[in-house]
């Protein structure tokens, strides 16, 4: 993306909103939706439909973003260019693809809050974190532990515990996972804090989930950050759910590496390739250890192949790079990342604030007293997921609520994700959803 288009709304309307001023009716998520600026945005995107043609209320963009409307337009692009160019499709096509993975890195470093040396697109995201860990989990003597979370999402328990095994570590005594306290859902900022403290010397790195995949919980990165920097560790971070979502400043806040998927927020497809930031304080370390391959050397002799058998890491994230990536794979997230850099993320975060505000309201107003959100009410410590409890049968719950045109997300044994997308989630989307769990 050569030219970078003008924001949609440089000042939103939503700014000067407070809790208090959502009304939970169907008129004001109308008069809402009225004064968006960024509700042009969602006829860029694909949306399903029922039975009889009508649009669903979309609200699992945290596990599956929609596609956009120009995804199959550069997917056919770089097909085309196969089909006529042959191998001369890397440097001759409409987007030449030996440097296409450059194209995405200044939007990447927009949303994550990063320089563009130091973000990366590659890979997927369990595949990253080994990568990141091999790199920024150094066990020496005393200090061999990482910290992680109890509920962190399965992929990271399993990569840690096992990436602590392959280089001979326990992952019983090396791994420290942190809990809620006793009758709570959410980790406290002073508690996380606590733990790095303690564990002191004994720590090598901290890798947490920037924003909680269950619960929806924003965690106070650049504290634990600052923390974790005191006592002599490393710190990372799973942004997951994280990246396309919230605001994040990686590069200010000191983060040392983080890896997200491009599926979720950043609506690049299934399976979409995924995102790394090495920050430039490491990225321009070509003394740090790290798995190397072809596509992470300087790019100026990585066509030598045979003639060139020492590895010279280019002083960037791209030197975590293995290998070329997929063209077709990157294709839909060039798509995606032009309605990040069009609509801007202080832009979308003013809109998902309201958005999700106006949503939690609603669901206070129609929820049975057997059911609560577990996600904070603080719009501070959450992106644009609630979590709801339901006693009883939630599954069977839940399951009714396709009936009414909803598409959530279930998980065991009693939450239900909803995730007010504010590039294409509208705030009568918001009012149908709790209607919903409300006949539910």
């Amino acid at each position: 993306m050569s030219n970078e288009p003008p924001k949609i709304a440089e000042v939103s309307p939503f700014e000067d909103f407070a809790a208090s001023d959502l009304e939970p009716t169907s008129a004001f998520a109308e008069t809402l939706d009225g004064i968006d600026p960024l509700a042009a945005f969602r006829d860029r995107f694909h949306h399903p439909v029922d039975a009889e043609g009508r649009p669903v209320a979309y609200f699992v963009g945290n596990s599956l973003g929609l596609q956009p409307t120009e995804a199959g337009s550069i997917v056919t692009e770089v097909m085309d260019d196969w089909a006529r160019l042959g191998v001369d499709g890397h440097f001759d096509a409409e987007r030449p693809w030996y440097p296409y993975h450059e194209q995405v890195r200044s939007e990447l470093a927009e949303v994550v809050g990063a320089r563009s040396t130091e973000v990366v697109a590659m890979n997927t995201l369990t595949v990253n974190l080994h990568l990141l860990l091999m790199s920024f989990h150094q066990p020496t003597g005393e200090r061999r532990k990482i910290l992680i979370e109890d509920g962190a999402f399965p992929s990271d328990t399993y990569a840690v515990s096992t990436h602590v095994a392959a280089r001979g570590g326990d992952p019983e005594t090396d791994v420290v996972r942190l809990k809620p306290r006793a009758g709570e859902d959410l980790l406290r900022t002073e508690d996380i804090e606590a733990e790095i403290a303690r564990l002191g010397d004994q720590l090598s790195t901290v890798m947490l989930g920037g924003v909680n995949f269950r619960t929806g919980q924003l965690l106070d990165i650049p504290a634990i950050t600052a923390v974790g920097h005191a006592v002599g560790a490393t710190v990372g971070f799973d942004l997951a759910h994280a990246a396309g979502n919230v605001p994040l400043d990686l590069h200010d806040a000191e983060v040392d590496y983080a890896a997200w998927c491009s599926y979720k927020y950043l609506n690049a497809g299934p399976g979409a390739i995924a995102g790394a930031f090495i920050h430039e304080r490491h990225a321009t370390d070509l003394e740090l250890p790290r798995f190397a391959g072809w596509w992470g050397n300087d790019p100026e002799t990585r066509f030598r192949m045979h003639l060139e058998d020492r590895f010279v890491p280019v002083p960037t994230a791209e030197a975590w790079q293995l290998s070329n990536p997929s063209i077709l794979a990157l294709a839909p997230l060039v798509a995606s990342l032009q309605t990040f850099v069009e609509a801007g993320m202080p832009a979308l975060r003013a809109k998902s604030r309201v958005l999700t505000g106006f949503l939690h309201a609603c669901l206070r107003d129609a929820l049975p007293e057997d059911a609560s959100i577990v996600t904070p009410s603080n719009a501070e410590e959450r992106g644009c997921q609630l979590t709801v409890r339901l006693a009883g049968d939630a599954k069977a719950r839940f399951e009714r609520l396709a009936a009414h045109g909803v598409i959530a997300d279930f998980r065991p044994p009693d939450l239900i994700r909803l995730a007010p997308v504010p590039l294409y989630t509208t705030f009568q989307d918001c009012f149908r959803a709790a209607e919903a769990l409300r006949d539910a």
